[in-house]
């Protein structure tokens, strides 16, 4: 016999993307300054007349310094983040344990500000005050839009980001790498790993790949137009 009621019985599966685990912003990040940085450091170092030597010590120093900066300064960002978050919850459990009653107030309050029944809220409300960790989880989402298991690991993020900008700023270095003095193809090369960084992070977002592409190459472009002419400017000064 056909179930009358297919979409009551019916399971429909469905996947969302990791968004809290730190590391996709760490690597978009990482992987756009590591591209835009070198393509920017190059243009403005040939653009100044720099030879090939000069230009590949630019740019393997600008990946390296680049890299471990990046991945220090993630590292600290995610990890402070996390110790003020935990210090924000360690009050709220205070506050849980020393006045479960106007902490249940608060909860009621916010429910009921969003639409849902004085009754239902303060029954929900009342039931955590029994379960102290649970309470915990309820208020941090929110009041502090957090979620207390499911914070970043600066580790994962440091990584991500030391990772991703090391690839990206190894695009435009490239030619130089390979024995080749070309500043116009190492620019390219750094057009392409531009458009194809935008392309991938459209994709992570539901976006237009081209668009997100183009957006990127369009910034790094203006980057790499502003260093040259200003190492050109420099260059010219100094000859």
């Amino acid at each position: 016999m056909r179930d009358p009621h297919p979409a009551v019985t019916a399971v429909i599966e469905h996947h969302h993307a990791d968004v809290s685990g730190g590391w996709l912003r760490a690597a978009t990040f990482g992987a756009m300054d590591g591209l835009v940085t070198n393509i920017a450091l190059i243009a403005g170092v040939g653009g100044g007349g720099a030879g090939h030597r000069a230009l590949l010590l630019t740019g393997a120093a600008g990946l390296v310094a680049g890299a471990i900066s990046m991945g220090l300064g993630e590292y600290t960002s995610v990890r402070t983040q996390n110790e003020q978050v935990a210090a924000e919850l360690s009050k709220e459990l205070h506050e849980l344990r020393v006045n479960p009653e106007g902490e249940a107030e608060e909860l009621v309050a916010m429910w009921v500000a969003r639409g849902l029944p004085v009754g239902l809220a303060r029954q929900v409300a009342d039931v955590l005050k029994d379960h102290p960790e649970q309470a915990l989880r309820v208020h941090a989402q929110e009041e502090l839009g957090v979620v207390p298991d499911e914070l970043p690991s600066p580790w994962t993020a440091a990584g991500s980001s030391f990772v991703c900008f090391a690839v990206g700023a190894l695009f435009p270095l490239l030619p130089y790498l390979l024995g080749l003095n070309n500043l116009w193809l190492a620019l390219a090369i750094g057009g392409v790993g531009l458009f194809v960084a935008g392309a991938l992070v459209g994709r992570f977002t539901d976006r237009p790949w081209w668009r997100g592409g183009l957006r990127q190459l369009v910034l790094g472009g203006l980057a790499a137009v502003a260093t040259y002419g200003i190492g050109a400017l420099i260059g010219v000064g100094v000859s």
